[in-house]
């Protein structure tokens, strides 16, 4: 298309420079770089000059690089990504204009055409939600000086206006934490905690998002950094159409990663690297895989291993990250040392008198046995005297053996703590009853499913601290993890087999396509659950007890109870997890 002896390509560019050189100038920084969204030229130049001045405004008056990193660890936590920048949006603006147009004062007009121009040719998208709608209070008492809004948005109109005189960037950063927290996720400090925590949050913790920067050391540091990019420009743009963009790239919304002969190379070098070395010798994982990793898992691969501390290759990120987490979950151990205490007896009392129950002699009539003189007055005087023998017998006497299976992946991260301490008050009380188990955690990662073993069904009960490393990361495929720990348990001599498998309801994974796969169909929704129901059903009819406990949200409960039917336990809080365990253990040893 040619205009006015321009083409597209020169108009986008000039655009762009001018865009660049108002931030510059307001900035007075010329080293400042950011995504320049000409795009929205087309649409209002009036927005995008705006949004340039603003941009330089608060690069030159408040830590960018702050608000941005809390915004990454907010969302860390679960925190709706583009929610919580559209709200950081509308605090940058309040605190940056005013110091942007005591300086120049032209940014006054320039920021009206704007809020205008917005209003006109966005407003039936931005009045569809909440935060649309706070969006529009906020641009029409700018324009008109009318601040009157519906109800439940009077208090963040008052709370973003009061930016206006903000003095650093904290202030920022509080009031968008607040108003996530008022009218996004008001359970989001009840189930992650409060500002101070997320703040707390350390970069190695942070580095677990995104399996690509693992495949070079150095580059762990590079994702924050361009994360942080990218969330520097999005908190200073009005018009924000990331959500449309990566809807578009997401497609049915699924990630998949294609990785070349390289990355797929070194592959099983990082998962060893940053999940400890295998306990199985390599002739014995090709074949666990071979025999396992078939249907709706094949081109996966299983991954059995003691930990990153207890069999790490080197000390890395992941090595620090392992051994900080691990060292929450002792300090949790400590502080509740008592409690603790309690449960494990009164949960080992339980198991130990339903098992002194299945122990128990039964007495029944009998035609042999020892003789009952009270019922012999029978012969003679009826035609049939009926049995006249008592028999004594156990009523049970086969033996038990019990797996435990927990999530490992990123959704247990809140909760990894009391989930280790609940892990732990099981095996105890298993073990003071002298029960044989195994406790292992799944995650998936790349095509990797990977299995961390706590303890040994035969170890000795020192062993069971080690549930205390537990830690959480990546992915779900939770069909190949119930398939794995099957194999185990079916191997085993006990009659009576029992697992136990802790789960969200939602198993998830990445698709991996790496050279010469046959490209499996995307592990999520009812694909996934079907696949995990199949791997219940099939341990059932082998003659496993399975039983599922939900500790997820209440809207995944339907698919919870697709997978695991009858036998399923939904717990909202975690620290049932043991008492629902012991009550489903003393039921079955007692009426099986």
């Amino acid at each position: 298309m040619q205009l006015y002896g321009y083409d597209e390509n020169d108009l986008q560019l000039e655009a762009e420079n001018r865009i660049r050189n108002l931030m510059w100038t307001v900035s007075g920084d010329y080293a400042l770089d950011t995504k320049v969204e000409s795009a929205f030229y087309t649409k209002s130049r009036y927005v995008c000059l705006y949004d340039a001045a603003k941009q330089g405004a608060f690069a030159r008056y408040y830590d960018v690089s702050m608000l941005s990193m809390y915004l990454i660890k907010k969302a860390y936590y679960g925190a709706d990504e583009q929610r919580l920048v559209e709200l950081a949006q509308l605090c940058v603006d309040a605190a940056s204009y005013p110091l942007a147009v005591k300086e120049r004062p032209g940014i006054s007009e320039l920021r009206r055409r704007a809020f205008e121009d917005l209003l006109e040719y966005s407003f039936e998208k931005i009045s569809s939600s909440l935060l649309g709608r706070l969006k529009i209070a906020l641009l029409r008492g700018c324009l008109d000086d009318n601040w009157y809004c519906e109800k439940q948005l009077a208090n963040a109109v008052a709370k973003i206006r009061a930016l206006e005189h903000a003095t650093d960037t904290m202030d920022l950063i509080r009031v968008t934490d607040e108003l996530y927290n008022t009218l996004i996720d008001r359970s989001f400090l009840q189930k992650h905690g409060d500002l101070a925590f997320v703040l707390d949050t350390t970069p190695e913790e942070l580095l677990e998002s995104d399996w690509r920067e693992y495949l070079e050391e150095e580059s762990l540091e590079d994702f924050l950094e361009e994360y942080m990019k990218r969330l520097n420009s999005r908190v200073v743009h009005l018009e924000d159409e990331q959500e449309e963009e990566e809807q578009a790239q997401r497609g049915n919304g699924r990630k998949v990663i294609i990785i070349d002969e390289k990355a797929a190379a070194k592959m099983y070098s990082y998962i060893e690297l940053n999940y400890g070395k295998s306990y199985l010798s390599e002739q014995e994982q090709k074949r666990v895989n071979l025999r396992l990793c078939r249907g709706a898992h094949a081109d996966c691969s299983l991954y059995f291993t003691d930990g990153i501390l207890a069999n790490p290759v080197r000390s890395n990120a992941q090595y620090v990250n392992a051994r900080r987490h691990a060292e929450k979950n002792r300090v949790l151990y400590r502080n509740n040392k008592n409690m603790l205490n309690r449960s494990i007896e009164h949960l080992s009392a339980e198991l130990s008198q339903a098992l002194r129950r299945r122990q128990e002699p039964e007495q029944s009539l009998s035609q042999t046995g020892k003789i009952l003189p009270a019922r012999l007055w029978r012969v003679g005087r009826m035609e049939d005297p009926g049995k006249l023998f008592e028999k004594t017998r156990k009523r049970f006497s086969s033996e038990f053996v019990v797996d435990i299976l927990m999530d490992a992946s990123g959704s247990q991260r809140d909760r990894q703590g009391q989930v280790a301490l609940q892990a732990y008050i099981i095996s105890e009380a298993l073990s003071c009853n002298q029960v044989p188990h195994r406790i292992m955690s799944f995650c998936s990662f790349w095509d990797y499913t990977v299995l961390q073993r706590f303890r040994e069904y035969d170890a000795p009960r020192s062993e069971n601290r080690k549930i205390l490393d537990y830690t959480t990361s990546a992915n779900n495929r939770d069909g190949l993890a119930i398939r794995a720990a099957g194999d185990g348990l079916l191997a085993r001599p006990e009659e009576g087999k029992i697992l136990i498998v802790l789960s969200d309801g939602r198993p998830n994974d990445i698709i991996v396509n790496r050279p010469n796969s046959h490209n499996p169909q995307p592990y999520y929704g009812e694909y996934a659950v079907k696949d995990t129901a199949y791997e219940i059903r099939k341990l059932r009819s082998q003659g496993v007890y399975v039983l599922g406990v939900f500790a997820g949200r209440e809207k995944d409960l339907a698919a919870e109870k697709k997978i695991f039917g009858r036998d399923f336990a939904y717990i909202r809080d975690i620290q049932n997890f043991s008492r629902v365990t012991g009550r489903y253990l003393r039921r079955l040893l007692e009426e099986l």
